[in-house]
């Protein structure tokens, strides 16, 4: 069985744990899938409530929202004002997070290795091809670089997490935004896919001299070894909670249409350059009354579920932006009435 249908059982094993009330039923982002299983738990037990969370990725939550085959899609790729009109969409944002690039070296361990922007993306267009390259040496003096092959991985669904990653490397190399963009789904150059934060994560560790990106909290659960970015400032950073929140400190989420914000390449001498927030979909007209229970969940994570969300080094939204997101919940509605 494959970590991301056990993730996804895990969280169905949740809503049968016990008696259920209303099952809620989700799908989408294994970005954020941790932290969505850690809630479910709690929740559950406090409301016998259940939550069916399919960890199908960005694209997959999309495309099954506007199916209208479960009560809410999730998503790392926000969906811009103008697409969320013409599907009748509300979208808001529940944590935010960030993307690390990973790899498997002997005797290199996590933060010890150093890149830029710049260099990721020349290792991911296949220009860059052995460890011990010219172009990683200079920014790793005195580090013990094999001859090692590089082995790329990537993502083979369609991923919020690719939309993040890959819209950072066009912000940082010009060759990558005009080959290849930023996009949850695009024609990579070079290597291997796998399926999910989880199944990137399973080939980096099984092959020798390989480099993929994963959203941080795969890294602890998976005891990876992380790579250090150099930042918009030009600071050498180290990927964690800290690093992340400096990130989205500035965000204006009251002034931007659909909650549309990207967190990429942001000043500060300690962001982290691959920050991103991930977000939760839902029908602006409801149907039947799951769409309150949906809201009903999300309200709880948003009151009890910081400390869970910090302890797998996601940053929980601030109080203000909490507020303003249930104050935008009375446009889903049922029979013309907020759903909560």
């Amino acid at each position: 069985m494959s970590k991301i249908v056990a993730t996804a059982l895990a969280l169905v094993v949740t809503a049968a744990a016990g008696v259920a009330l209303a099952d809620i039923s989700g799908a989408g982002a294994t970005f954020p899938a941790p932290l969505y299983q850690k809630w479910a738990e709690t929740y559950r037990a406090q409301t016998r409530v259940g939550l069916n969370y399919q960890a199908i990725g960005s694209g997959g939550g999309i495309k099954q929202i506007k199916a209208k085959t479960v009560d809410f899609g999730a998503s790392d790729k926000p969906l811009k004002p103008e697409e969320l009109k013409a599907s009748s969409l509300v979208q808001f944002p529940t944590v935010v997070g960030g993307v690390v690039p990973v790899t498997n070296l002997p005797n290199i361990t996590s933060d010890q290795l150093h890149l830029t922007g710049g260099v990721l993306a020349d290792i991911y267009l296949g220009k860059i091809k052995r460890w011990n390259d010219p172009a990683i040496a200079n920014l790793n003096k005195g580090l013990p670089l094999p001859g090692l092959p590089i082995t790329v991985v990537h993502r083979a669904d369609g991923s919020g997490t690719s939309f993040l990653f890959t819209t950072y490397l066009s912000m940082k190399n010009p060759q990558w935004a005009k080959q290849v963009g930023g996009s949850d789904a695009v024609e990579w150059p070079a290597g291997q896919g796998g399926k999910g934060n989880d199944g990137v994560a399973a080939l980096v560790r099984q092959t020798p001299g390989a480099i993929g990106y994963v959203e941080f909290s795969y890294i602890q659960n998976n005891k990876m070894d992380a790579i250090d970015l150099v930042n918009r400032d030009g600071v050498l950073v180290k990927p964690e909670e800290g690093a992340f929140a400096q990130a989205a400190a500035k965000a204006d989420w009251a002034h931007a249409p659909g909650y549309y914000i990207l967190l990429l390449d942001q000043p500060g001498k300690g962001a982290w350059p691959i920050t991103g927030a991930t977000f939760i979909l839902m029908y602006r007209q409801q149907t039947g009354p799951s769409g309150t229970e949906v809201l009903k969940f999300f309200d709880w994570a948003y009151k009890s579920g910081d400390q869970q969300a910090q302890a797998l080094s996601y940053v929980p939204l601030p109080l203000a932006v909490k507020n303003q997101v249930r104050g935008s919940w009375k446009q889903i509605t049922l029979n013309g009435k907020p759903v909560l």
